[in-house]
């Protein structure tokens, strides 16, 4: 299954067979890997808060359980075309030692992580280790559903810095993909119908350029400037914009405090003017062609959301 060449892919919609069976594809005239968006996550010191600011923006989460690990706890928006925006949250106020998030939710960073879905984690994590990239060995991950199902995966990190905050960290289920994720009452049907692309910041754009199409090997992104962001890139049909700063701002201060790792996430406008009226959007700049309309970060305790589309 091959995202669209459009600048950005929307109106996508996968088929939920397809989605359970392939969610990692590979060009068949090229070494070129195309990644397929498994979830992004928004770390919080804690849930029902997070849940709270989701729900008045019209983006009720669901109930997801705890982890396995016994440290932290989510809740998650899944969108129709089967992707999804985890809450996460330590189980036990203050308690995050355990966590490969633990400083993102003790300081509420939220944006957080990003993951890439894959049926073929073995061989994905051979190509990217024969492509001078570092890749841990998989490992067995869980989360018991409030109504007490156990949903198992595996997943492997990738490059360096915690899981998912440069090069997404890849995940395989073990149990059905359906168990994991679902289209939330919230959102099924609504003017957006999944998440679209991550906005990651990076502090040296052209290092970040050249490491992204070392380990997939993308041809060169489109380059324009943004007020907010600094300066980005994009890699026509993959679901990852860079964002450098041109000077000090917010975004240079978060990458000081936090790392390299995603500042926002867009989701798939499928009905752009919809989504602008349903939730009260802020009119944005164009982005690489496509408009944008941005939640209001501070009713969404800081998270840096908007919608993407025509």
């Amino acid at each position: 299954m091959v995202r669209p060449t459009s600048p950005f892919g929307c109106g996508l919609s996968f088929a939920g067979v397809f989605l359970l069976l392939v969610v990692m594809t590979y060009p068949a005239s090229a070494q070129e890997v195309v990644l397929q968006l498994d979830h992004v996550s928004v770390c919080g010191s804690n849930l029902d808060t997070l849940r709270q600011a989701f729900t008045e923006a019209g983006l009720t989460p669901d109930a997801g359980g705890a982890h396995g690990n016994g440290v932290t706890q989510m809740a998650m928006v899944g969108f129709d075309d089967g992707s999804y925006i985890e809450l996460i949250a330590p189980i036990k106020a203050g308690v995050t030692a355990g966590s490969d998030w633990a400083k993102f939710m003790s300081e509420d960073a939220v944006t957080c992580a990003w993951a890439a879905g894959t049926n073929v984690l073995v061989q994905e994590v051979a190509r990217l280790k024969k492509a001078g990239i570092a890749v841990t060995t998989p490992e067995k991950g869980s989360r018991k559903r409030p109504d007490g199902m156990s949903v198992e995966w595996t997943t492997a990190d990738v490059g360096s810095g915690t899981p998912g905050s440069t090069l997404p960290f890849m995940i395989e289920d073990e149990t059905p993909r359906a168990w994991r994720v679902m289209s939330s009452a919230s959102v099924a049907g609504a003017p957006v119908s999944g998440v679209e692309n991550v906005v990651l910041g990076v502090n040296n754009l052209d290092a970040a350029i050249a490491l992204f199409r070392k380990a997939y090997g993308w041809a060169e992104p489109l380059i324009e400037n943004q007020k907010e962001f600094g300066k980005t890139a994009y890699f026509p049909g993959e679901p990852v914009i860079l964002a450098a700063p041109s000077g000090g701002g917010w975004l240079a201060e978060r990458l000081a405090k936090f790392g390299e790792s995603p500042v926002a996430y867009l989701l798939n406008g499928r009905d752009f003017a919809g989504a602008m009226k349903k939730y009260k959007l802020g009119n944005g700049k164009t982005w690489f062609g496509q408009k944008v309309g941005w939640f209001d970060a501070g009713k969404l305790k800081g998270v840096r959301l908007g919608v993407i589309g025509q």
